[in-house]
């Protein structure tokens, strides 16, 4: 499987590469960055601290994928967006790790996931995947006698607010307690905002310097509280779980997906 990766040149993106050449059958075929970057047409290789690859950096997605069969896509709605559309074009596959999308974002994006196949997934890693499954569980146990808060921690360069994996751990317990979530997801409390209502769902932002990215969901009930977190140490898992939906992908027909098909915890 012959994969390309956008953004190759940056700090996801030279992990990608060597998650991409860890993992069994798959190749990097493909390095793109924006016009105009420093390490246009230096080797993808030499630029991850390994061996020359013979995969040069380039700034021309379509041409790119002409020699490649998966695009890996860490990048913002409006880009990825962008690149499905080249990727339908020419019939190769996405595996997308962008956050931030508005519905009518992710309604375009399924647009284009019925002529090719698309991973699109808020958060890569197993064990954050592994955590949607036991929040899940939690929910459907606890019910709605215990107050449900979210906290995500994260560098002080990202740009989304609350992180994608939060707003899915959000949605996860929300469509396990039977309650949408855009209606009691309270991301804001200020001044006299009156008691917390029995239905909302907190959702709070941390942001400051290199964390990586943690995640806790709280289920605080009368006399007992139950965490459930995951951190992240570095983005190397990130970068696994994106080659190991590379792997996954290459045997699936066009639609949406995310980690929890790739991982069958569906």
């Amino acid at each position: 499987m012959k994969v390309a990766i956008i953004g190759a040149a940056g700090r996801m993106g030279i992990r990608l590469v060597h998650a991409v050449l860890e993992a069994d059958g798959l190749e990097v075929a493909g390095a793109i960055e924006r016009s105009g970057h420093p390490q246009l047409g230096q080797d993808i290789g030499r630029i991850a601290g390994v061996d020359e690859l013979g995969v040069l950096v380039s700034d021309d997605l379509a041409a790119t994928m002409n020699d490649a069969d998966v695009l890996i896509d860490f990048t913002f709605p409006d880009v990825t967006l962008n690149n499905l559309e080249i990727c339908a074009k020419l019939g190769k596959m996405v595996v997308s790790g962008s956050t931030g999308f508005t519905p009518e974002q992710r309604a375009a994006a399924e647009q284009y996931a019925k002529q090719i196949p698309v991973v699109l997934a808020p958060n890569m890693s197993v064990g954050v995947n592994a955590c949607f499954k036991l929040l899940k569980e939690t929910a459907k146990i606890l019910g709605d006698d215990f107050d449900v808060e979210v906290v995500e921690l994260h560098h002080n360069k990202k740009k989304d607010s609350p992180s994608g994996t939060a707003v899915r751990m959000g949605e996860v317990v929300a469509d396990a307690l039977g309650r949408d979530y855009n209606q009691v997801a309270n991301y804001h409390r200020e001044g006299m905002c009156g008691e917390r209502s029995p239905q909302e769902i907190g959702m709070q932002t941390v942001r400051g310097g290199d964390i990586v990215g943690e995640h806790t969901v709280y289920f605080i009930g009368m006399g007992e509280r139950i965490e459930i977190s995951h951190r992240a140490m570095s983005r190397d898992m990130f970068a696994r779980g994106a080659a190991r939906a590379c792997q996954w992908i290459a045997h699936q027909g066009p639609g949406i997906y995310d980690m929890q098909d790739v991982l069958n915890l569906k």
